[in-house]
């Protein structure tokens, strides 16, 4: 890269890249220059003037080979199929990476972290478990530890609108039926999909025999950066 083609520094190694016969491809906006003659392909990047209103600090000129750089790289990354994939085995710190290496089991609250009810629960003790975990919701199990359904702080808030007893209720009368879940050893994009999808904020996790084994609520993605 070099805007004149003249640059000492670079003319230098001219030499020795010719004596290993590595191709030269010259990002230049002087197609007369020593640089572009002597590379194998030349891309001009050539101005009428800098922003500068001294017409020296180098301004349009690396806008220009931003741009073409920019290009370039959306042309490579096409050619080669390029894909989320591929970004996040190169890029695994960043959100889209964690995303997409990162499974389930390892983000989501465990089993004993979670507020799991029986379908008799009273309301009042749901909310009690809720918060002693810090939870926004409840799962509810049956004696063969198979998921039943969900109980939330806006499920309680709702019903509390219409009934200021609801608290004596039995949680199998008011919660969610056949929740939306997620198997444990999947990708944590697709929790990021299914909260997307059916606009809610827990997610169960559970084993291969349907059996809830955590949760996954949507302000630890934040806190994860995951979100």
């Amino acid at each position: 890269l070099s805007a004149s083609g003249e640059t000492e520094e670079l003319l230098r190694i001219l030499p020795a890249i010719s004596r290993f016969q590595v191709k030269i491809i010259a990002v230049c906006g002087d197609p007369k220059s020593t640089l572009a003659k002597n590379a194998h392909v030349f891309l001009d990047v050539n101005i009428e003037q800098e922003a500068c209103p001294l017409n020296l600090a180098p301004t349009s000129s690396t806008t220009v080979m931003l741009a073409l750089g920019d290009a370039l790289a959306m042309v490579l990354l096409e050619a080669r199929g390029f894909n989320k994939e591929d970004f996040a085995k190169f890029h695994p710190g960043g959100m889209i990476g964690r995303s997409l290496l990162v499974r389930v089991h390892q983000i989501m609250r465990p089993r004993e972290s979670m507020a799991l009810v029986s379908p008799n629960t009273p309301i009042r003790e749901v909310l009690r478990a809720m918060t002693s975990v810090r939870a926004g919701a409840a799962v509810v199990a049956g004696e063969d530890r198979q998921l039943l359904g969900i109980f939330t702080h806006g499920d309680f808030a709702r019903h509390f609108q219409s009934d200021s007893k609801v608290g004596e209720r039995l949680v199998a009368d008011l919660m969610t039926l056949n929740p939306v879940t997620v198997h444990q050893d999947k990708l944590a994009v697709e929790v990021l999909n299914l909260l997307e999808r059916h606009r809610i904020d827990d997610l169960v996790v559970v084993d291969d025999n349907k059996v809830p084994v955590g949760i996954v609520d949507s302000q630890d993605l934040t806190r994860l950066k995951l979100l």
